[in-house]
């Protein structure tokens, strides 16, 4: 019994959050949420300089989040699945 419900769902919401992002940067309220629900977004400052950032690196910024995201669903999508078979058994 395999399942990627929520690998999808997960993957989703991260291209979401990015494609958000990526069209009203200039709001702050979008900007905010965005930075609060990327955690590749977190450790970027450690990397580069936020405030003066090239579109290709803000690029491997969303791929990062979009993967993330995707590792979560991943993650609970394994979860759910042997939670399951154990409660068959």
């Amino acid at each position: 019994m395999k399942t990627t419900t929520f690998t999808w769902l997960f993957t989703f919401i991260g291209a979401a959050l990015c494609l958000m992002h990526y069209l009203f940067h200039d709001h702050d309220a979008f900007y905010m949420i965005f930075y609060a629900l990327s955690v590749p977004a977190w450790f970027a400052s450690t990397f580069t300089d936020i405030y003066e950032i090239s579109m290709f690196r803000m690029l491997i910024i969303y791929a990062l989040t979009i993967a993330s995201w995707s590792l979560v669903g991943y993650v609970i999508d394994r979860y759910s699945v042997s939670y399951r078979n154990k409660r068959a058994d």
